[in-house]
């Protein structure tokens, strides 16, 4: 199935959402250590969307001196976590250690994949699992049956919580306060035309998936898409991720997806 080239890799972030300034994440905490925010912090700058960068670059994007740029680019290029080439500077392939290492340290994640296993097997559709990060899911575990969506998925990708299934049934865990506090950081755009951008109706949407314990999104994120994700939650119930099982949209109606 041909489609557009999707937006839901670039959730649109409100103003002041950019990094955060290293310089006062600590406010007057005496036990915050500047350094190691200032290269987290540069770290955090590398993407997709801008994969190298120059000193200058770094400097402008998370408010530093060049001078503190440049030792903070140096530190990570003797680290091995940034490599540099003439005036461009990029993450190197060690980065990932630090990723996976925190996949690798989810048990439930690798108590999940043969499950989703058998659902995909079953269904003939993609499975994933995914953590929430503020107003974003990341995927930490993916088992593809066929391509339905535009966009690659893999795990690291990044879909926006709050049109996506598996973001909304973890959203469903926090408390109303923390909930209109994260929609009320974020501008919402269409993605396509079915995708619900009015602060209450996703309120209330995010509302009705937890009383019913599983959500649905029927082409908010990109059209001729439709997903269910459930919550995965601990011994003490509380929601550790979630699931999705994802299917083109005149294949499967929702009932026959419950």
């Amino acid at each position: 199935m041909k489609r557009g080239k999707s937006n839901a890799l670039r959730p649109v972030l409100a103003a002041g959402a950019a990094p955060a300034n290293a310089a006062s994440s600590g406010g007057k905490d005496k036990e915050f250590m500047l350094t190691l925010a200032k290269g987290l912090a540069v770290l955090g700058l590398f993407g997709r969307h801008r994969p190298t960068m120059t000193l200058a670059q770094a400097a402008q994007a998370v408010d530093l001196s060049r001078a503190t740029a440049r030792r903070v680019l140096h530190t990570l290029v003797g680290l091995g976590y940034v490599e540099q080439n003439g005036r461009q500077f990029a993450l190197s392939p060690r980065i990932m250690r630090l990723g996976f290492a925190y996949i690798s340290s989810q048990s439930w994640v690798d108590r999940a994949v043969p499950l989703m296993k058998t659902l995909s097997e079953r269904f003939r559709e993609s499975c994933s699992a995914a953590i929430p990060e503020g107003t974003e899911i990341i995927y930490v575990a993916r088992i593809p049956a066929r391509r339905i969506m535009s966009a690659t998925l893999a795990v690291g990708s990044r879909l926006p919580a709050f049109h996506s299934s598996m973001g909304r049934v973890q959203l469903g865990f926090l408390d109303d306060a923390e909930i209109w506090r994260r929609l009320k950081s974020v501008r919402f755009e269409p993605l396509t035309p079915a995708t619900i951008t009015d602060l209450q109706a996703l309120h209330e949407r995010i509302r009705d998936d937890r009383r019913q314990g599983f959500s649905i999104v029927d082409e908010e994120l990109e059209r001729g898409l439709r997903s269910i994700a459930v919550p995965v939650v601990d011994r003490d119930g509380q929601c550790v991720g979630a699931c999705v099982e994802m299917a083109e949209r005149q294949k499967r109606v929702p009932s026959q997806m419950v």
